[in-house]
């Protein structure tokens, strides 16, 4: 049996990737944690893995949802 069941994938090949991955996060999440309701330990302000990605959810916004 196969135990490599995942290619190598070695960071320094995709280390711009992951750095503006990880800035796009924390702005999304930053624009959450301002429009969401406070909630115990910041559990309005995560992100969701969905079949296409990550999502927040509907947010609240004085016009409507963001």
């Amino acid at each position: 049996m196969d135990m490599e069941r995942w290619p190598p994938l070695p960071l320094s090949e995709w280390q711009g990737t992951y750095d503006t991955l990880h800035m796009w996060t924390q702005i999304v999440g930053k624009i959450r944690l301002a429009l969401s309701p406070t909630l115990n330990h910041r559990w309005s302000s995560t992100l969701y893995v969905n079949a296409r990605g990550l999502t927040t959810g509907p947010m609240p916004y004085p016009q409507g949802i963001f």
